[in-house]
């Protein structure tokens, strides 16, 4: 079980790796930024073949996209400036928590 949740953790690196990629890649203009962005999303899919063989996919893609939206705004504010309403920082929150109670949840089931 251990080794499924760090194929999670790791797509997620891979996907926020992507993800703070787009705005460097200029509409896909600039050909290393475009290629890594390709590499780290293909590779975070990759990584999740291995996990919805042994976790539900709703879980799964529940914490790939919480904790990848969670540090992508943290990131956004670090590197590119962005900024974000007290509103929007407890939403954030929320949903790692719902994060997880989902995942502690889904733990004691299977």
């Amino acid at each position: 079980m251990f080794k499924t949740y760090l194929f999670l953790v790791g797509a997620i690196f891979l996907e926020v790796a992507g993800t703070m990629l787009l705005p460097i890649t200029h509409n896909f203009t600039k050909l290393i930024p475009t290629c890594l962005l390709a590499v780290f999303y293909l590779s975070a899919f990759y990584l999740l073949t291995f996990v919805v063989n042994k976790l539900p996919i709703a879980i799964v893609y529940g914490t790939w996209s919480g904790l990848g939206i969670f540090t992508i705004a943290i990131l956004g504010y670090i590197f590119f400036k962005q900024t974000l309403g007290w509103q929007a920082i407890l939403g954030l929150f929320l949903i790692v928590i719902g994060v997880i109670l989902v995942n502690s949840y889904t733990i004691k089931t299977i």
